[in-house]
Formats: structure tokens, C-alpha cells, sequence
């Protein structure tokens, strides 16, 4: 009991947080807080030497990637590339339980040596110690679960090298953030990507992606209406039933 008012300050106070929102727009996150900014901050390696000669800078086989042919996949820390997210997952899954229980109890003590027929005496009207104790009790339970998912995802988002590890493998972390009116939805992309399964048009698919996390959701009006209160939320925790 002790703690009760303390935990209604901090409802109080986590109240008044999202108060001041009101007729606001969700703010974005700053671009120079992600990693992305600053892996590209970082300078890059240096591309080849260009030919020398007459026409060395105007020649289509130099070992620039800024050639006709030269190599535009991303490959460094801060270089950009285009992860292509396409998910069209269905699961179905359903579950039947049933439970029944029933008990009954009766004691009494109609005669011990003439010690019931005391106590009677001593009891409220109508009791007896020939029926001293008469319980019954019963509980069922029914329980059905069904579950159909179907979730279907198509984006296209740019992400930035953060690193290459020891192995050559190139981590990668991209986010976007769109909003309309006043709801914004955001998409995070983060993983581990090998080199040749980058595409020559420098893009790579969410399964050549490893320890791939994609998190794509919002925040807003719209969000915070389908939220349950905080109340709810600690009453869901707290309550056994």
C-alpha cells in the first residue's frame, strides 16, 4: 500500500508526457542520431588511380567505380544500397480444450458418547452434529483457440554499410519515416549481407539477409488510440483473472 502513491505520481506524470502532444504532429527522428549518418561521415577508401595519358580521364575502362563499367555495387562503410522486403507468409493454427471437475464431502457425528447431543445444544437452530459438514463443488472448463494469420509486405527501403566484420560480411541498417497528416510510419531494416548477394542494380532481398530485424510500424494519433492505457496495461499484469 505504501507504493500506491508513488505509482500514481508517475501515472500522473506519464499522463502529462502525452498531453503535451496534443494537436501535434509526431516529430521525426533525427537523421544525425542513426548510425547511417555516421558511417557516411566516415571518408571512404580510395578508388583507383586514373590511367595516365592524353585521354586517361576520358577513358571507359579506367578501375574507377565511376566508370562505364566500373563495379556500382555498395561495398564500403557509408556506401548505399537498396533492400527489396517482399513477405506474403499464411499460418493457421487452432486448438480445443475441455476440463470438468465435481466433488462432494459430508461428515457428521450422530452419536460419540452423548457428545453430539451436548454440543447440539450449544448450536444455532436447525444445526446438528449429525450433519456437521455437507460440501459439494463443481468446475468445468471450455477452452477453444483459433488463430489465421496472412501477412503480406511489400517495400523498398535504402540502407547504409555500417561496417565490413573480419569475414568480409557487410552489416547493414536502413530507416525510413513517412508521415501523413499525423501519424508516421516507420521502417527499420538491420542485418548482415554478403557481398556477392548484392545484385548489379545494388540490391539485396530480405532472405539474404541474416539476423535480419524488420520493424515496420507507426506512431501518432492513430497508434496511440489503438494502444491500451497505461491503467489497463499494469491492471493485465497485476490482476490473476
Amino acid at each position: 500500500m505504501k507504493f500506491l502513491p508513488l505509482l500514481s505520481i508517475l501515472l500522473v506524470l506519464a499522463g502529462c508526457g502525452r498531453l503535451s502532444q496534443v494537436g501535434k504532429a509526431p516529430a521525426f527522428t533525427p537523421v544525425e542520431s542513426g548510425n547511417e549518418y555516421a558511417a557516411m561521415s566516415g571518408g571512404g577508401l580510395p578508388d583507383a588511380p586514373m590511367p595516365r595519358g592524353p585521354g586517361g580521364q576520358a577513358s571507359l575502362w579506367s578501375g574507377t567505380r565511376a566508370s562505364l563499367l566500373g563495379d556500382q555495387r555498395a561495398r564500403q562503410r557509408g556506401d548505399i544500397l537498396t533492400v527489396v522486403v517482399e513477405i506474403n507468409d499464411k499460418a493457421e493454427m487452432s486448438d480445443t480444450s475441455g476440463r470438468s471437475r465435481t466433488s462432494s464431502e459430508k461428515m457428521g457425528v450422530p452419536s460419540l458418547f452423548g457428545v453430539p447431543q451436548v454440543l447440539d445444544q450449544s448450536l444455532a437452530e436447525g444445526s446438528s452434529m449429525a450433519d456437521a459438514v455437507n460440501t459439494k463443488s463443481g468446475s468445468s472448463y471450455q477452452g477453444t483457440g483459433n488463430i489465421q494469420r496472412k501477412e503480406k509486405l511489400t517495400l523498398r527501403v535504402a540502407a547504409t554499410i555500417l561496417q565490413t566484420m573480419p569475414n568480409g560480411i557487410l552489416q547493414i541498417q536502413g530507416s525510413q519515416e513517412v508521415r501523413v497528416n499525423y501519424e508516421i510510419r516507420e521502417l527499420v531494416v538491420t542485418g548482415f549481407v554478403r557481398p556477392e548477394d548484392i545484385s548489379r542494380q545494388n540490391e539485396v532481398t530480405y532472405d539474404k539477409i541474416a539476423g535480419a530485424r524488420i520493424s515496420y510500424g507507426g506512431r501518432g494519433m492513430i497508434s496511440d488510440v489503438q494502444q491500451p492505457r497505461y491503467g489497463q496495461q499494469i491492471a493485465d499484469q497485476l490482476l490473476p483473472f
